[in-house]
């Protein structure tokens, strides 16, 4: 498929005193692509997820995306529906999986596109890493990865605890959505943070940056260019991608106006850098009193 080349995997944990969510052996996915997309809360993690994997899917891949969010939003402009989260249906047969169907927690999206809500743990009670874990051993009891070239993590918020650093266990890459702002690129420091402890331990690295709902990238490449990290998409502030999610929709079906037109050739050429040309990115967080002196204007 012309996956970029895998990198070594140190068995190990997650490091001396780490209460995170370790990965169990058994639960690894083989042979696909597996990116997860990280970013602040609200920065549009969504909505580019979807339109990645609609763009994977047009070039020709076998998609699967997974939603690591108990409002379970990530697939709905795919599906046009909002589908049963994997502990919903865990639940209704009061956990035993093996009475599951694959059915009834995967759904077909957009163009092919197979489409997972993992949900999340009822809150103040559980752990997201818990949730993940049990979605990707539900696929890999009913072989659904076999078949797959591309997988997509769309993950909740920033990444502050194992549970949400979870799928990173199982990722090759992760993509930092960031806007141009100190909240936003803020968050995307704590995410680095992220990657840089699970890259001693497991296979991920991390991917690269893409600019969402920014018209100006100033204070993202003055970021970029301290800490070596390279912006791979810009999708400016488009109306057409907002009421693309409102008419419950990828920006492949809107009308191909010039600005769509625009947005969809930015998502196929990100989809064939991740296919073709994907690279390591080495990165090192700055500490937060450094990213207040750095960012903002003169």
């Amino acid at each position: 498929m012309g996956v970029a080349t895998r990198l070594p995997v140190i068995d190990a944990g997650d490091g001396d005193g780490s209460l995170q969510v370790h990965l169990d052996e058994r639960d690894r996915i083989d042979g696909a692509l597996v990116i997860a997309v990280y970013g602040k809360g609200g920065i549009g993690k969504s909505t580019t997820s979807s339109n990645l994997s609609a763009a994977f899917s047009k070039l020709g891949k076998r998609v699967l995306q997974i939603g690591c969010d108990p409002k379970h939003d990530s697939t709905f402009t795919l599906t046009k529906q909002m589908v049963p989260t994997v502990i919903d249906v865990l639940e209704s047969v009061d956990f035993h999986a093996e009475e599951l169907r694959p059915e009834d927690f995967v759904f077909e999206g957009y163009n092919g596109v197979m489409c997972i809500e993992s949900g999340g743990p009822p809150a103040g009670t559980g752990c997201g890493g818990y949730v993940t874990g049990q979605t990707v051993k539900l696929l890999k009891e009913h072989h659904l990865l076999e078949d797959t070239d591309v997988v997509i993590f769309d993950v909740l918020g920033d990444v502050v605890c194992g549970g949400f650093a979870a799928p990173l266990q199982h990722a090759h890459y992760c993509l930092i959505v960031t806007a141009n702002d100190f909240d936003s690129i803020f968050a995307m420091n704590r995410i680095i943070a992220a990657i840089q402890a699970k890259s001693k331990n497991y296979k991920v690295r991390l991917g690269g940056v893409v600019a969402n709902r920014s018209r100006e990238t100033d204070q993202i490449d003055k970021f970029n260019q301290r800490v070596g990290l390279e912006t791979l998409a810009h999708f400016q502030d488009v109306d057409a991608i907002r009421r693309s999610r409102l008419k419950k929709c990828t920006i492949f079906e809107m009308e191909p106006t010039p600005d769509v037109v625009q947005v969809q050739e930015e998502y196929l050429k990100l989809a064939r850098t991740m296919v073709e040309s994907a690279k390591p990115q080495s990165a090192a967080p700055l500490k937060d009193r450094e990213i207040f002196d750095l960012l903002g204007f003169d």
